[in-house]
């Protein structure tokens, strides 16, 4: 029952709010500012739905009653939006029967088949905005006043069937409409009938400046994401934006989840109790246009909830300095985070001033500070009493025989020609002190390649190269050594590349994406070059018309 998903909801919300750690630094217990008073969250269950069926283009013969009352959905954006003798108090009936006498509807007017969007919440405006391409409908749009801070934009769409063009060119108006009309800080959803043939069509590059069209996509109990009567293509769609995109919940109906929503097929939903009073054949019914397709929401009440909670680093870790590390964390009602850490539990450094709440990680390069006094702190960055700081300190080890600061500086992933003892990786240790690598090992993202053997030191500002064979080495090259597994192997589709020193303990990582490994004999080097906290660019960006430095500065120089 909705009831009893609207109760869930608020158990679950209500559970979080009670529960937490406890710690304090310099006698100030963080975890009483870590949380403020908040509304419960509420469930938002979206449809797109072209369900008619008969010989009418119509919702008469009830089959398309029956699964939206099975399903219960909030909000949906209906296409071919006809019952009855189309007048006032026909379209009512229709609403109060499939969903309810407290929903609001906003129906198209002279259309054929017209678009339309029935909410559980009122419609605070409406209209439609002009679709050129097609002369039986248009986009019927919504400002829907849900719970919470913002508003709920929604749009019914209809696309036409002509071509992928001509789909493209719908989107493409559509789109500007919004940027026109929809305040960027309000939710928006864009949800219907695409006629789409496929996923990569060019019409979702056009949806994606104002809504996500990444994956995971709803399917059937089946697994199936295609919506068309024959089930073979995903004409339907329920596109958002980021903002409510960061609230998606799996759908749960009953005993059943599906985690990236529901395509509603009556005739593969099992138990089909669950969605009662639809029947296994509705789905498939004479003229039956598609599949209806929901996506759930579990959005911010009236009173934002706003926490944050330090995960990682929380105390006793031991990381090197140099290295890559990930900041994590978790947090409710909180758009940005800013991240800081201590060395001494007093002085504060920035990190970051802004990244986004929802990713719940950041890299960050550790610094070169021996300190047994660390901690990190992560904050709201629009309300600084928002905050959590890591349990207790941990440590920042440098230098001598520990993890050092050593970090990687080049990677020839894509060696010219097809001689891959050619691939190479670059080390450099930044630090004022030799490094002693007996027992360091280098991975790519498959296996273990390369272990420095016993009494390998690498001096202070030095740098290291390991190659994936001797005859790669150059011999202007010195400071080389081959792999000791005969190979890096490296990939050059995309690859990650990590460094651990003799205890296991990761003290740098990279991970290339194609756009670093598809450029044969070209290096993805540090820019600035042998700084640790420099971003890989391709070397010829660093240093024009020189593809590799193995060994030396980007320039040539010696390091």
């Amino acid at each position: 029952m909705l009831l009893d998903r609207r109760l869930i909801a608020a158990l679950l919300s209500v559970t979080l709010m009670a529960c937490g750690g406890a710690e304090e630094l310099d006698g100030v217990d963080s975890d009483s500012l870590a949380t403020q008073e908040s509304a419960l969250s509420v469930p938002v269950r979206l449809m797109a739905a072209n369900t008619t069926s008969g010989n009418l283009q119509s919702y008469d013969p009830g089959h398309g009653i029956r699964i939206f009352q099975g399903t219960r959905p909030d909000v949906v954006m209906i296409q071919e939006f006809n019952y009855g003798d189309n007048s006032a108090t026909a379209i009512r009936q229709f609403v109060n029967t499939a969903f309810g006498t407290n929903f609001s509807y906003y129906r198209e007017a002279g259309a054929q088949i017209p678009n339309g969007v029935i909410s559980r919440w009122p419609i605070i405006a409406s209209g439609e905005w002009d679709d050129t391409q097609v002369s039986n409908r248009d986009f019927a749009w919504a400002r829907i006043d849900v719970p919470g801070p913002k508003d709920l934009w929604v749009v019914s769409v209809h696309l036409l069937t002509a071509s992928s063009s001509v789909r493209n060119t719908e989107a493409t108006n559509l789109v500007n409409f919004i940027k026109a009309n929809v305040p960027t800080g309000d939710y928006l959803a864009i949800g219907g009938d695409f006629n789409t043939d496929s996923r990569s069509e060019s019409c979702f590059n056009a949806f994606s400046q104002v809504v996500s069209t990444a994956s995971p996509y709803p399917a059937d109990r089946n697994g199936n994401t295609n919506t068309n009567a024959s089930r073979g293509k995903p004409y339907d769609h329920v596109l958002v934006d980021g903002d409510l995109r960061q609230y998606q919940v799996a759908t749960v109906i009953g005993g059943s989840t599906f985690s990236g929503g529901l395509v509603v097929d009556t005739r593969v939903y099992s138990p089909l109790s669950e969605i009662s009073p639809a029947l296994s054949g509705d789905s498939g019914a004479s003229n039956m246009q598609h599949m209806a397709v929901i996506k759930d929401f579990l959005i911010p009440g009236d009173t934002v909830s706003a926490s944050v909670t330090v995960n990682s680093p929380n105390g006793g870790e031991s990381w090197a300095g140099g290295s890559s590390r990930s900041i994590t964390w978790t947090a409710t009602g909180v758009t940005n985070v800013k991240l800081e850490y201590t060395l001494n539990g007093s002085t504060w450094t920035t990190i970051t001033s802004s990244t986004a709440a929802s990713t719940g990680s950041y890299t960050w390069t550790v610094p070169s500070s021996s300190t047994s006094a660390a901690r990190v702190r992560v904050s709201d960055a629009s309300n600084s009493t928002v905050s959590d700081v890591s349990n207790a300190a941990f440590t920042i080890t440098v230098g001598g025989g520990g993890t050092g600061s050593v970090f990687i500086n080049e990677v020839l992933i894509n060696e010219l020609g097809s001689d891959v003892n050619g691939e190479f990786v670059e080390l450099v240790n930044p630090a004022g002190t030799a490094v002693d690598l007996s027992g360091w090992t280098v991975s790519d993202a498959a296996a273990l390649r390369h272990t420095f053997a016993a009494g390998t030191t690498l001096g202070a500002g030095k740098a290291i190269v390991v190659f994936g064979g001797a005859s790669g080495i150059p011999g202007t090259v010195t400071n080389a050594v081959a792999a000791s597994t005969g190979s890096l192997n490296l990939s050059n589709s995309s690859e990650t590349v990590t460094v651990k020193n003799a205890q296991g303990t990761t003290v740098s990582t990279a991970t290339f994406s194609s756009s670093l490994t598809g450029t044969d004999g070209v290096s993805a080097n540090r820019n600035p070059d042998a700084s640790s906290s420099g971003t890989f660019v391709l070397h010829t960006s660093v240093v024009a018309g020189r593809s590799s430095s193995p060994g030396t500065r980007s320039g040539g120089s010696a390091f």
